[in-house]
């Protein structure tokens, strides 16, 4: 029977509320589901040690100690872990610094009473292999405790264990990666993982304490690429770029691909160009390459006669046409983009790979990316040279739709503004599937007047 509206939910009644409230209290996801277990049924949470490590109740966890020393190495629950792993892979421990104190407290009972440090489990179902995922990898690289962290630091926790290095960095907070970085047994490889992944989050303040403390930004990662590679691979600010190169960073190292400053020529980054040029740092770059760079500087003389030189060149660039134009309107990049249309690369040419990091979809025309990455002026001038407006992306998103969303649910709502979405209107974008309110009172009141004139009505 469906429930009335504000109804009470009905008692959370499972088979077995101890396997249950552990296996909804572990690992990635929130605490709701947990937390309407222990509303049902309060005995849970003095069950045994797994269930009071993952809560952090560190009265608990030390009368379990005391009746049995041998819980601090016992195995159970669904997962079959110890109460530690448990612990550090508490959903409670990302989610609920209220219980922070008694986190460290349970995690040091533990420890002085014999769990190891390096425990952790089994994963059979991670990608591209199996792995090991340590206790460290949870405290440090899932909840992001610098307590915790500390402590199986102190304890001899792997701080170079592949998942550690890997996902610590993913936070703006970068206590607990200071606490790793500050144990002194880091190597080189995984100071410059940690240096590369910073440079996803987009976290100047992480890139300059790291490279302070000794990451080499043209160490050669395993993905084959350097800090800075990575840097202007993820369209890292002109900031953060300068800040490398302040380290001594090397814009012409290839490292097993293009060059920095070449690389930036191809994403259509003027501005790093600019930066490059002003240090004097300058690439040995003929052929397609420099005719990229050419357009990214929007420097027509240069492109007419880069073209006029050798049209097999002209001809790579239009082959690559429909990822290099989205790269440059990614960047907002308008006058590169002008260059490139006007050089033959066809305006709704796809970008068929996408970019997954952008959440760039297959098929995405530069328009897609341009109004998803609210570059508003590219958008208009996309517009202008004939993009089409109500093509679909490969995950059946319009221009509108990602120009909206752009406002409401992205990482960079701060570029929003109704300029985009005014300017798709005005081109003839369609307003079916668009959802309102959208939750940007200037873009609902564009939408809703299209509707009235049109007399199409929205979804909501």
């Amino acid at each position: 029977m469906a429930r009335r509206p504000g109804e009470a939910r009905p008692p959370v009644t499972p088979r077995d509320p101890v396997a249950a409230f552990i296996e909804a209290s572990v690992w990635h996801g929130g605490i709701e589901r947990a937390e309407a277990i222990l509303a049902s049924h309060p005995e849970v949470a003095s069950s045994g040690i797994h269930a009071a490590a993952i809560l952090g109740d560190d009265v608990a966890v030390r009368e379990f100690l005391r009746t049995d020393p041998a819980n601090a190495t016992a195995t159970g629950g669904p997962r079959g872990w110890d109460a530690l792993t448990h612990l550090c892979f508490s959903r409670f421990l990302r989610t609920d610094r209220t219980r922070s104190d008694g986190f460290v407290r349970a995690a040091e009972a533990l420890l002085d009473a014999g769990a190891s440090a390096r425990t952790g489990f089994h994963d059979p179902d991670h990608q591209p292999a199996p792995s090991f995922e340590s206790a460290l990898y949870g405290a440090a690289g899932v909840a992001h405790h610098t307590g915790v962290t500390r402590l199986l630091v102190a304890h001899g926790a792997d701080v170079n264990d592949d998942e550690v290095v890997y996902h610590a960095p993913e936070t703006w907070d970068n206590e607990a990666v200071k606490v790793l970085v500050e144990s002194g047994r880091m190597t080189a490889d995984s100071m410059a993982i940690m240096l590369v992944r910073k440079h996803d989050w987009h976290d100047a303040d992480g890139v300059s304490w790291l490279l302070g403390k000794g990451a080499d930004p043209n160490r050669v990662t395993r993905w084959g690429r350097t800090a800075l590679q990575h840097a202007v691979l993820r369209d890292n600010s002109v900031a953060v770029v300068e800040t490398l190169l302040e380290h001594r960073a090397d814009p012409a190292l290839a490292a097993g691909g293009r060059p920095a400053v070449v690389m930036a020529a191809w994403r259509g980054r003027d501005d790093l160009l600019a930066l490059f040029s002003a240090r004097s740092i300058a690439a040995e770059t003929d052929g397609a390459d420099a005719l990229v760079a050419a357009c990214a500087r929007h420097d027509r003389q240069a492109v007419a006669t880069l073209a006029a030189r050798d049209p097999r060149h002209v001809r790579d660039v239009i082959a690559g046409g429909g990822k290099l134009l989205a790269e440059f309107a990614g960047n907002d990049n308008a006058g590169g983009v002008e260059c490139l249309i006007d050089l033959g690369v066809d305006v709704s040419a796809r970008f068929e790979e996408g970019d997954g990091y952008w959440d760039v979809a297959p098929g995405s025309t530069a328009l897609h990316v341009a109004a998803w990455r609210a570059r508003h002026r590219t958008v208009e001038r996309l517009i202008a040279r004939g993009a089409p407006v109500n093509v679909t992306d490969g995950k059946g998103r319009t221009p509108l739709a990602l120009a909206v969303r752009a406002c409401v649910d992205s990482y960079w709502t701060r570029l929003r503004s109704p300029e985009s979405v005014a300017a798709l209107l005005g081109a003839g974008a369609s307003i079916d599937g668009i959802k309102l309110p959208s939750g940007y009172p200037e873009v609902d009141a564009l939408l809703a007047a299209r509707g009235r004139s049109s007399g199409t009505p929205h979804a909501d």
